[in-house]
Protein backbone atom coordinates (compact mmCIF):
# COMPACT_ATOMS: atom_id res chain seq x y z
CA UNK A 1 0.00 0.00 0.00
CA UNK A 2 2.88 2.34 0.76
CA UNK A 3 3.88 2.10 -2.91
CA UNK A 4 0.97 4.40 -3.69
CA UNK A 5 1.90 7.72 -5.22
CA UNK A 6 -0.05 9.48 -2.47
CA UNK A 7 2.02 7.91 0.29
CA UNK A 8 5.24 8.53 -1.58
CA UNK A 9 4.37 12.22 -1.67
CA UNK A 10 3.41 12.19 2.01
CA UNK A 11 6.75 10.63 2.91
CA UNK A 12 8.68 13.13 0.80
CA UNK A 13 6.88 16.18 2.19
CA UNK A 14 6.17 15.18 5.79
CA UNK A 15 8.93 17.38 7.24
CA UNK A 16 7.29 20.51 5.80
CA UNK A 17 3.74 19.64 6.91
CA UNK A 18 1.78 21.69 9.40
CA UNK A 19 0.25 20.06 12.48
CA UNK A 20 -3.14 19.77 10.76
CA UNK A 21 -1.61 18.29 7.63
CA UNK A 22 0.16 15.66 9.70
CA UNK A 23 -3.20 14.70 11.22
CA UNK A 24 -4.59 14.10 7.73
CA UNK A 25 -1.50 12.18 6.64
CA UNK A 26 -1.66 10.02 9.74
CA UNK A 27 -5.32 9.24 9.19
CA UNK A 28 -4.74 8.27 5.56
CA UNK A 29 -1.90 5.93 6.53
CA UNK A 30 -3.77 4.35 9.46
CA UNK A 31 -7.02 3.92 7.50
CA UNK A 32 -5.63 3.02 4.09
CA UNK A 33 -8.56 0.78 3.15
CA UNK A 34 -11.38 3.09 4.20
CA UNK A 35 -10.05 6.64 3.71
CA UNK A 36 -10.12 6.48 -0.13
CA UNK A 37 -13.91 6.27 -0.04
CA UNK A 38 -14.51 9.25 2.24
CA UNK A 39 -15.64 12.62 0.98
CA UNK A 40 -13.51 15.62 1.87
CA UNK A 41 -15.95 16.62 4.62
CA UNK A 42 -16.00 13.13 6.14
CA UNK A 43 -12.21 12.83 6.03
CA UNK A 44 -11.93 16.24 7.70
CA UNK A 45 -14.32 15.18 10.45
CA UNK A 46 -12.51 11.90 11.08
CA UNK A 47 -9.07 13.53 11.07
CA UNK A 48 -10.19 16.38 13.32
CA UNK A 49 -9.45 19.22 10.89
CA UNK A 50 -11.43 21.60 8.71
CA UNK A 51 -12.68 20.58 5.28
CA UNK A 52 -10.74 23.42 3.64
CA UNK A 53 -7.58 22.01 5.24
CA UNK A 54 -8.20 18.65 3.56
CA UNK A 55 -8.65 20.31 0.17
CA UNK A 56 -5.48 22.37 0.67
CA UNK A 57 -3.65 19.23 1.74
CA UNK A 58 -4.38 17.60 -1.62
CA UNK A 59 -2.99 20.65 -3.41
CA UNK A 60 0.00 20.64 -1.03
CA UNK A 61 0.73 17.12 -2.27
CA UNK A 62 0.61 18.53 -5.81
CA UNK A 63 -2.67 16.93 -6.85
CA UNK A 64 -5.22 18.91 -8.84
CA UNK A 65 -7.63 18.75 -5.92
CA UNK A 66 -9.20 16.35 -3.46
CA UNK A 67 -10.94 14.18 -6.11
CA UNK A 68 -7.60 13.71 -7.88
CA UNK A 69 -5.90 12.61 -4.65
CA UNK A 70 -8.85 10.37 -3.80
CA UNK A 71 -8.65 8.62 -7.17
CA UNK A 72 -4.97 7.85 -6.58
CA UNK A 73 -5.82 6.40 -3.17
CA UNK A 74 -8.57 4.23 -4.63
CA UNK A 75 -6.43 3.00 -7.49
CA UNK A 76 -3.79 1.88 -4.99
CA UNK A 77 -6.22 -0.63 -3.51
CA UNK A 78 -6.13 -2.62 -6.75
CA UNK A 79 -9.63 -4.01 -6.36
CA UNK A 80 -13.31 -3.23 -6.95
CA UNK A 81 -15.51 -2.69 -3.92
CA UNK A 82 -19.10 -3.88 -3.76
CA UNK A 83 -21.93 -1.55 -2.80
CA UNK A 84 -22.13 -3.26 0.58
CA UNK A 85 -18.43 -2.69 1.21
CA UNK A 86 -18.62 0.97 0.22
CA UNK A 87 -21.64 1.40 2.49
CA UNK A 88 -19.73 -0.11 5.41
CA UNK A 89 -16.74 2.12 4.78
CA UNK A 90 -18.64 5.38 4.40
CA UNK A 91 -21.27 4.96 7.11
CA UNK A 92 -20.55 4.91 10.82
CA UNK A 93 -23.01 3.45 13.32
CA UNK A 94 -23.11 6.80 15.11
CA UNK A 95 -24.07 8.72 11.94
CA UNK A 96 -27.51 10.21 12.57
CA UNK A 97 -30.16 10.07 9.80
CA UNK A 98 -31.28 13.62 10.54
CA UNK A 99 -27.81 14.90 9.63
CA UNK A 100 -27.95 13.37 6.16
CA UNK A 101 -29.53 16.35 4.40
CA UNK A 102 -26.81 18.80 5.49
CA UNK A 103 -24.01 16.31 4.85
CA UNK A 104 -25.19 15.32 1.38
CA UNK A 105 -25.98 18.88 0.27
CA UNK A 106 -22.52 19.94 1.44
CA UNK A 107 -20.96 17.04 -0.45
CA UNK A 108 -22.88 17.99 -3.59
CA UNK A 109 -21.79 21.60 -3.33
CA UNK A 110 -18.21 20.34 -3.26
CA UNK A 111 -18.91 18.01 -6.21
CA UNK A 112 -20.17 20.97 -8.22
CA UNK A 113 -17.10 23.02 -7.30
CA UNK A 114 -14.76 20.16 -8.22
CA UNK A 115 -16.55 19.60 -11.52
CA UNK A 116 -16.44 23.30 -12.38
CA UNK A 117 -12.74 23.35 -11.57
CA UNK A 118 -11.90 20.43 -13.89
CA UNK A 119 -14.26 21.10 -16.80
CA UNK A 120 -12.45 21.58 -20.11
CA UNK A 121 -14.18 24.42 -21.99
CA UNK A 122 -12.73 23.35 -25.37
CA UNK A 123 -13.87 19.76 -24.85
CA UNK A 124 -17.29 21.02 -23.81
CA UNK A 125 -17.64 23.21 -26.91
CA UNK A 126 -16.49 20.31 -29.07
CA UNK A 127 -19.21 18.15 -27.54
CA UNK A 128 -21.80 20.83 -28.31
CA UNK A 129 -20.63 20.98 -31.92
CA UNK A 130 -20.82 17.20 -32.26
CA UNK A 131 -24.39 17.20 -30.93
CA UNK A 132 -25.48 19.92 -33.36
CA UNK A 133 -23.87 18.24 -36.38
CA UNK A 134 -25.02 14.69 -35.64
CA UNK A 135 -27.57 13.12 -37.97
CA UNK A 136 -28.80 10.86 -35.19
CA UNK A 137 -28.00 10.81 -31.48
CA UNK A 138 -28.10 7.65 -29.38
CA UNK A 139 -27.81 7.74 -25.59
CA UNK A 140 -26.39 4.80 -23.66
CA UNK A 141 -27.23 5.01 -19.96
CA UNK A 142 -28.05 1.96 -17.88
CA UNK A 143 -29.21 1.35 -14.30
CA UNK A 144 -29.24 4.53 -12.19
CA UNK A 145 -27.53 6.54 -14.97
CA UNK A 146 -30.68 6.04 -17.06
CA UNK A 147 -32.24 8.90 -15.09
CA UNK A 148 -29.73 11.37 -16.55
CA UNK A 149 -29.99 9.83 -20.00
CA UNK A 150 -33.77 10.21 -19.97
CA UNK A 151 -33.47 13.88 -19.03
CA UNK A 152 -31.04 14.53 -21.88
CA UNK A 153 -33.18 12.60 -24.36
CA UNK A 154 -36.29 14.58 -23.48
CA UNK A 155 -34.77 18.00 -24.17
CA UNK A 156 -32.51 17.14 -27.10
CA UNK A 157 -35.28 15.33 -28.94
CA UNK A 158 -37.68 18.16 -28.13
CA UNK A 159 -35.57 20.63 -30.08
CA UNK A 160 -33.53 18.45 -32.48
CA UNK A 161 -35.94 15.57 -33.14
CA UNK A 162 -33.14 13.05 -33.64
CA UNK A 163 -32.33 11.69 -30.17
CA UNK A 164 -33.07 8.27 -28.69
CA UNK A 165 -32.22 6.69 -25.34
CA UNK A 166 -31.59 2.97 -25.82
CA UNK A 167 -33.58 1.61 -22.89
CA UNK A 168 -33.46 -2.12 -23.62
CA UNK A 169 -29.96 -3.50 -23.22
CA UNK A 170 -30.81 -6.71 -25.07
CA UNK A 171 -32.20 -4.85 -28.08
CA UNK A 172 -29.35 -2.39 -28.55
CA UNK A 173 -27.96 -4.24 -31.58
CA UNK A 174 -31.11 -3.66 -33.60
CA UNK A 175 -31.10 0.05 -32.82
CA UNK A 176 -27.46 0.44 -33.83
CA UNK A 177 -27.57 -1.74 -36.95
CA UNK A 178 -27.26 1.19 -39.36
CA UNK A 179 -25.11 3.49 -37.26
CA UNK A 180 -22.54 5.50 -39.23
CA UNK A 181 -19.88 8.15 -38.92
CA UNK A 182 -22.58 10.81 -39.13
CA UNK A 183 -24.13 9.67 -35.86
CA UNK A 184 -23.22 10.45 -32.26
CA UNK A 185 -23.39 8.09 -29.29
CA UNK A 186 -23.44 9.64 -25.82
CA UNK A 187 -22.44 7.22 -23.07
CA UNK A 188 -23.00 7.70 -19.34
CA UNK A 189 -21.08 5.61 -16.82
CA UNK A 190 -20.10 6.00 -13.19
CA UNK A 191 -18.43 3.62 -10.75
CA UNK A 192 -19.43 0.76 -10.65
CA UNK A 193 -19.53 0.78 -14.46
CA UNK A 194 -21.83 -1.54 -16.37
CA UNK A 195 -20.18 -3.95 -18.79
CA UNK A 196 -22.87 -3.36 -21.43
CA UNK A 197 -22.09 0.37 -21.61
CA UNK A 198 -18.43 -0.36 -22.33
CA UNK A 199 -19.34 -3.02 -24.91
CA UNK A 200 -21.71 -0.70 -26.78
CA UNK A 201 -19.18 2.14 -26.88
CA UNK A 202 -16.51 -0.24 -28.17
CA UNK A 203 -18.87 -1.43 -30.91
CA UNK A 204 -19.95 2.01 -32.13
CA UNK A 205 -16.33 3.17 -32.19
CA UNK A 206 -15.53 0.25 -34.46
CA UNK A 207 -18.39 1.35 -36.72
CA UNK A 208 -16.90 4.84 -36.96
CA UNK A 209 -19.57 6.74 -35.01
CA UNK A 210 -18.58 9.76 -32.96
CA UNK A 211 -18.71 9.27 -29.20
CA UNK A 212 -19.16 11.51 -26.19
CA UNK A 213 -18.55 10.09 -22.72
CA UNK A 214 -19.79 11.59 -19.46
CA UNK A 215 -18.13 9.80 -16.56
CA UNK A 216 -16.55 10.37 -13.16
CA UNK A 217 -12.80 10.27 -13.78
CA UNK A 218 -10.08 9.57 -16.32
CA UNK A 219 -9.58 6.00 -15.05
CA UNK A 220 -13.15 5.14 -16.10
CA UNK A 221 -13.30 2.22 -18.59
CA UNK A 222 -15.51 4.43 -20.79
CA UNK A 223 -12.76 6.98 -21.40
CA UNK A 224 -10.78 5.02 -24.05
CA UNK A 225 -13.91 4.88 -26.22
CA UNK A 226 -14.83 8.56 -26.02
CA UNK A 227 -13.86 11.02 -28.74
CA UNK A 228 -14.95 13.63 -26.22
CA UNK A 229 -14.77 13.22 -22.45
CA UNK A 230 -16.60 15.28 -19.85
CA UNK A 231 -15.91 14.55 -16.18
CA UNK A 232 -18.23 15.13 -13.24
CA UNK A 233 -17.69 14.35 -9.55
CA UNK A 234 -20.28 11.98 -8.10
CA UNK A 235 -19.07 10.88 -4.68
CA UNK A 236 -21.01 11.60 -1.52
CA UNK A 237 -20.92 10.07 1.94
CA UNK A 238 -23.09 7.16 0.89
CA UNK A 239 -23.01 3.95 -1.16
CA UNK A 240 -24.96 5.72 -3.94
CA UNK A 241 -23.56 8.11 -6.51
CA UNK A 242 -24.79 11.67 -6.61
CA UNK A 243 -25.84 12.93 -10.04
CA UNK A 244 -26.04 16.63 -9.18
CA UNK A 245 -22.83 17.47 -11.05
CA UNK A 246 -23.47 15.19 -14.08
CA UNK A 247 -26.99 16.61 -14.35
CA UNK A 248 -25.56 20.13 -14.30
CA UNK A 249 -23.22 19.19 -17.16
CA UNK A 250 -26.21 17.81 -19.10
CA UNK A 251 -28.20 21.00 -18.44
CA UNK A 252 -25.24 23.03 -19.68
CA UNK A 253 -25.02 20.92 -22.86
CA UNK A 254 -28.72 21.38 -23.63
CA UNK A 255 -28.49 25.11 -22.95
CA UNK A 256 -25.40 25.52 -25.14
CA UNK A 257 -26.96 23.51 -27.98
CA UNK A 258 -30.13 25.59 -27.95
CA UNK A 259 -28.15 28.83 -27.86
CA UNK A 260 -26.12 27.75 -30.88
CA UNK A 261 -29.34 26.91 -32.75
CA UNK A 262 -31.28 29.93 -31.51
CA UNK A 263 -33.57 30.61 -34.48
CA UNK A 264 -34.35 26.96 -35.12
CA UNK A 265 -35.12 26.29 -31.47
CA UNK A 266 -37.21 29.42 -31.05
CA UNK A 267 -39.35 28.51 -34.05
CA UNK A 268 -39.83 24.94 -32.87
CA UNK A 269 -40.78 26.01 -29.35
CA UNK A 270 -43.35 28.43 -30.73
CA UNK A 271 -44.88 25.61 -32.80
CA UNK A 272 -44.87 23.34 -29.77
CA UNK A 273 -46.64 25.93 -27.64
CA UNK A 274 -49.51 25.90 -30.11
CA UNK A 275 -49.60 22.11 -30.05
CA UNK A 276 -49.53 22.01 -26.25
CA UNK A 277 -52.45 24.44 -26.12
CA UNK A 278 -54.43 22.32 -28.60
CA UNK A 279 -54.00 19.19 -26.48
CA UNK A 280 -54.34 21.08 -23.18
CA UNK A 281 -51.06 19.67 -21.89
CA UNK A 282 -50.33 22.00 -18.99
CA UNK A 283 -52.38 22.89 -15.96
CA UNK A 284 -53.90 26.35 -16.29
Amino acid sequence: MLESDVFQRITALQDSMSKSQKKIAGYLINHAETAPFLTASKLAKNAGVGEATVIRFAVFLEFKGYPDMQRHLQEALQRKWTSAEVFARTTDKEDQPENAVKEILADDIQNLKDTLHQVDSKEFQGAVNDIVRAKRIYIIAYRSAASIGSFLEFYLDLVLQNTELLREADGVSEHLLDISENDLVIGFGFSRYTKRTVEVLRYVKQRGAKTLVLTDHLMSPLVPFGDRKLLAATEINSFIDSFSAPLSIVSALVTAVTRSQHKKVEGRLNELEGLWDTFDVFYD
